[in-house]
């Protein structure tokens, strides 16, 4: 090995640790070394999501008392977020499903291709998986 890459991989190398040892071992951290504090507290900015929450239902039931629409809740509101995401939940069970069934049917009828036989149905695919085609 030539001396001059063994030189230049120590240092790079020796450069790489002091750098990490210094990041280790230096007092504070790096929001203290550029001088960043938060502007407000963590309570308040609570406090603040909050505010913003009960100004949105409070604007939100404004234009439903306009339309003639009972108020809602938050207790309602969770309840309608929770049913919506059933429904969202058992559409995508039954996607995958397709999706399983649709590549199961390319993969046997790749296989069938190969051996010379006719390609199957999703039809007979089933028929197979569900244990009706069975003799």
């Amino acid at each position: 090995m030539d001396v001059f890459v063994l030189i230049m991989i120590l240092l790079v190398g020796g450069l790489l640790v002091v750098v990490i040892l210094l990041g280790l071992f230096y007092p504070g951290s790096g929001a203290d070394q550029v001088g960043w504090h938060p502007t407000r507290s963590p309570e308040l900015e609570y406090q603040n999501e909050i505010d913003d929450l009960a100004q949105m239902q409070e604007a939100v039931n404004a234009r439903r008392r306009a339309r003639g629409a009972p108020e809602i809740t938050e207790a309602g509101l969770r309840a309608e977020v929770a049913a919506d995401q059933r429904a969202q939940v058992a559409r995508g069970d039954d996607a995958l499903v397709e999706a399983d069934i649709a590549e199961m049917l390319t993969l046997k009828n790749a296989r069938r291709e190969r051996r010379g036989e006719a390609p199957m149905t999703r039809e007979e695919l089933e028929r197979d998986v569900l244990g009706d085609g069975r003799a």
